[in-house]
């Protein structure tokens, strides 16, 4: 499968990951920030190898990479490109008119923060942790909580995809210090679908 070609967007200076901007964290770190009941304003595109397999997700990255890079003339470049299956953003080939309604409908949509996941914790670029420190840290703020949700769930499996190892419910369990049992009344076939997206990259 061919590799990401990140490089090109970088070389363009294109925006694909942004920190929140109206919400606040509950609390400050060295490391990042902890948002208690989680923002909606974190976008970070391209953050693991999960590849783009559908034309929803394909869509949604042009929603944000839209709202990101509002007064950019050559977006609609950037989504040709992404969508080049041997530029390895996407697993799969599209047709041109296929892509231009696409595009079409993304131009139609108003330029406003596209829905995306809920995160509570942040970590920095360049927060010099390693991921074993990253996942002591979300299981110490998550565990402050004594119900764990879909977004915990969410930020565990991406931190867990990031240290080069398998997702399984059982780590996801001692991450999140719950049962076994509480991980499987949680999660959802969407995550589900998530986690086994990830592990195919490992």
């Amino acid at each position: 499968m061919a590799r990401r070609k990140i490089n090109y967007l970088n070389n363009k200076r294109i925006i694909y990951r942004s920190d929140p901007i109206n919400d606040e964290p509950t609390e400050y770190f060295k490391w990042g920030n902890y948002y208690e009941n989680g923002t909606y304003e974190c976008y970070e595109l391209f953050r693991t190898d999960a590849k783009i397999n559908t034309y929803k997700s394909l869509k949604w990255h042009f929603l944000v990479l839209r709202y990101l890079n509002e007064d950019r003339e050559d977006i609609v470049s950037i989504f040709k490109f992404i969508s080049n299956k041997t530029n390895g953003f996407t697993t799969f080939n599209i047709k041109d008119s296929i892509l231009d309604k696409l595009i079409q409908d993304v131009f139609e949509t108003d330029i406003k923060p596209p829905k995306n996941k809920l995160r509570k914790v942040i970590f920095k670029d360049y927060s010099m942790l390693s991921t074993s420190e990253k996942l002591s840290i979300v299981g110490k703020l998550v565990g402050r909580s004594k119900r764990i949700t879909q977004e915990d769930i969410y930020q565990a499996m991406i931190d867990i995809n990031e240290s080069g190892k398998k997702i399984t419910i059982k780590k996801l369990a001692d991450i999140l210090k719950c049962s076994i049992r509480t991980v499987y009344r949680v999660i959802s076939n969407e995550l589900k679908q998530e986690k086994e997206d990830l592990n195919r990259l490992i």
